[in-house]
This record gives C-alpha cells, sequence and structure tokens, in this order.
C-alpha cells in the first residue's frame, strides 16, 4: 500500500475531488431528471380523486431512488471527467508525474474511491431501490389510490385455467402458504363468460383453490348468489399466482435468487433473470470501470489545446460501454446471450479496453 500510494495526502485529496464532483453531478441530474418524470406522472397521480401533495411528496420519494440506480454511473464518469480537466488544467497531473508517479498510481485513489461507491450501490440498490420499486408497482397497480400496505405480494394477477380466467388483486407467500386477496374467476365456455365467481380471499388446498365468502353472478340469467366457501381451480399451481410476474427492479439479490430457484423448479424459463441477478453485481461495479475510461482526459498537456478532445474522447468510451451493456442485458432477456456473458461480457470487455487506453497513454 505505502508504494501504490507515495502520498496519503494526495491519496485523500484527489479521492476527495473524485467523490464531490460525481456526487454533485449526481444532485443535479436527479434534480432535472426527477422534475422531467413528474410533468408527465403529475397529472395521473391527481386526477385520482383525494390526491394532492401529499401524494406527489409520496411518489418523489418512491421514484428518485431508481433514478439515482440509474443515473448513478453516468454521474461517476461525468464527475471523473471534471475532475481529471480540474487537476490537468492546473498542471496537477505534470506534478505528479514529475514527482515519479505511473499512470497507474496516479488513477489508483479514483479507483478505490470508486470500489467505495461501488459496495455504496449495492447496498443502496438492495436496501432502499428494491423496495421503493416495489411499493411503486403496487402502487400504480391501483392507479395511484391508497397504497396496499401490511402485505407483499404480486399485484394484479391473471391466470388462465382451461378456457377460464382467473384475476387476484395481489398473491403473497410462497407454495401451500400463498394467499390471493380480491379473486375473480370467469368461467367460460368456447370463449363466452357464463358466470362470474367473487370471493374476499383463496388459499390452496387438495391441488384446488379454496374461497372464502364467495359470491356468483350469472351472467345469462342476472341473478347473483351468495356461495360461502367454495373449491375451484382445481390443478392451478400457487406459483402460478406468486411467479407470474417477476420484476428484477423490485427485488433483491437474494429475492431474485430465491425467485429463480422457484421457478426452475417449476419449470419454467430463467436466462433473462439470471442475466438480471448477475447484473445486480455487476452493474454497481460499473462504477470502477469510468475512471479507467476517463483517464485519457487526465493526460496529456492541458496547453495542446487537445485537451476538450481528450474529454469528449473519455466520455464516448464511458457511453459507449452503457451501450453496450444495454444491448448485452437486452439480449440476455431475449435468451440470445447466456446469462454470464449479457451481465459481465461488456465489463470485461471495457475494463481491457481502458487498461490498454492507459497503457497506450503511459508509453
Amino acid at each position: 500500500m505505502p508504494s501504490f500510494f507515495p502520498s496519503r495526502t494526495v491519496m485523500i485529496y484527489m479521492a476527495k475531488l473524485f467523490l464531490t464532483r460525481s456526487f454533485a453531478v449526481l444532485a443535479l441530474l436527479v434534480l432535472v431528471l426527477q422534475a422531467l418524470d413528474l410533468l408527465g406522472e403529475s397529472g395521473k397521480i391527481l386526477a385520482r380523486p383525494g390526491n394532492g401533495q401529499a401524494e406527489i411528496l409520496q411518489y418523489i420519494s418512491l421514484r428518485i431512488p431508481a433514478i439515482i440506480q440509474r443515473f448513478l454511473p453516468f454521474s461517476v464518469l461525468l464527475g471523473t471527467l471534471i475532475a481529471f480537466m480540474t487537476l490537468n488544467q492546473n498542471s496537477e497531473v505534470i506534478a505528479m508525474k514529475a514527482a515519479g508517479l505511473s499512470a497507474h498510481q496516479v488513477l489508483a485513489p479514483f479507483i478505490v474511491a470508486s470500489m467505495f461507491v461501488a459496495v455504496v450501490s449495492f447496498v443502496f440498490n438492495e436496501r432502499v431501490v428494491a423496495r421503493a420499486s416495489a411499493s411503486l408497482d403496487r402502487w400504480t397497480a391501483v392507479d395511484f389510490g391508497p397504497l396496499p400496505t401490511g402485505r407483499e405480494g404480486v399485484p394484479n394477477v391473471w391466470v388462465r385455467d382451461g378456457d377460464d380466467l382467473i384475476h387476484a388483486d395481489l398473491a403473497s407467500g410462497r407454495g401451500v402458504n400463498t394467499r390471493l386477496t380480491h379473486v375473480a374467476v370467469y368461467d367460460r365456455a368456447g370463449g363466452i363468460l357464463k358466470s362470474i365467481v367473487d370471493a374476499e380471499g383463496a388459499k390452496p388446498v387438495d391441488g384446488g383453490w379454496e374461497l372464502s365468502n364467495a359470491r356468483s353472478f350469472d351472467v345469462g340469467a342476472g341473478t347473483r348468489r351468495s356461495l360461502g366457501t367454495v373449491r375451484m381451480a382445481q390443478g392451478v399451481r400457487p406459483d402460478q399466482f406468486t411467479l407470474a410476474s417477476v420484476d428484477p427492479l423490485g427485488l433483491s439479490f437474494a429475492q431474485l435468487n430465491q425467485a429463480i430457484d422457484d421457478l426452475d423448479s417449476a419449470g419454467r424459463p430463467t436466462a433473462s433473470l439470471k442475466a438480471n441477478l448477475w447484473h445486480k453485481i455487476s452493474g454497481p461495479l460499473s462504477t470502477v470501470l469510468m475512471p479507467l475510461l476517463a483517464a485519457v482526459a487526465a493526460f496529456g498537456l492541458a496547453r495542446s489545446g487537445k485537451l476538450f478532445v481528450r474529454a469528449v474522447i473519455g466520455m464516448g468510451l464511458g457511453f459507449a460501454y452503457f451501450v453496450a451493456d444495454n444491448f448485452g442485458l437486452a439480449m440476455g432477456n431475449l435468451g440470445a446471450y447466456p446469462p454470464l456473458l449479457a451481465a459481465w461480457g461488456p465489463f470485461v470487455l471495457f475494463l481491457a479496453l481502458g487498461e490498454a487506453v492507459l497503457i497506450r497513454t503511459e508509453e
């Protein structure tokens, strides 16, 4: 450590410069993007009777974590470029090189600080983003009405049982402990609706489902009658409700891994979810790449007039990584790429590219 960081003062100074610039850019981006997002969503929120300023603030609190997660790597890229341009313009990089520091040693404080940002980003995604995204999905499912509380689960689930359709407002729990809330069974024959059975709740029993406080509406006769407790939907599995729609953004790493295991047990495809699982690690680690890709702006003489060109090249390399990363994840979701390649391929490729550019710059 002492040989790699010859000066503790320089290390702290450069790390502080990197962190302050990166988080300042992040704050600015979040402010602008949240304002733009609110312009499109505030009308939908206020269209719900009874909603007002409190609901607007609630939406902001649920939306901001996802914006931070998405644009933190961009902020690190831009913050690194600003820091490097400042160091270069003030001839501080030249002074460090003259003192015997290599390009890797100049870059080391930024890499260490970016690793700290990556760890914070991962914890933030697991503890805050996943919960906020899941809550926002449930709130959106009820058109910004009263936010469902007290029970976590999958909202607004549809399952097909032969010709019949089954709808549940909320599916929570797993296996035999699965519970459905506000269930409606649409009994159809040849595509024609015959009757609708609705119930307050349902639970799995003996290969089927027990509906409580059920009522039936006969479409042909136009009559309604109470059924009490009935059993229906024989052969419909609990996982068809709880795993009907798995949102990787709304689940933590452990929860998504458990959902993948459940889907594997049910014999359902999981390649796209596995790509998203590994991306929960490679995504935060992308902040470590940003100083390496932006380092081209740190070296070279500022008076040569090419500092701006170097900054543009560094920005281009960073944005090229984001394009490749999104493309790889999309190919993983389509099943065209293996999960590991989809999540880690762009990271490894641009790590090698950034290192090659740095070595070439040093030479």
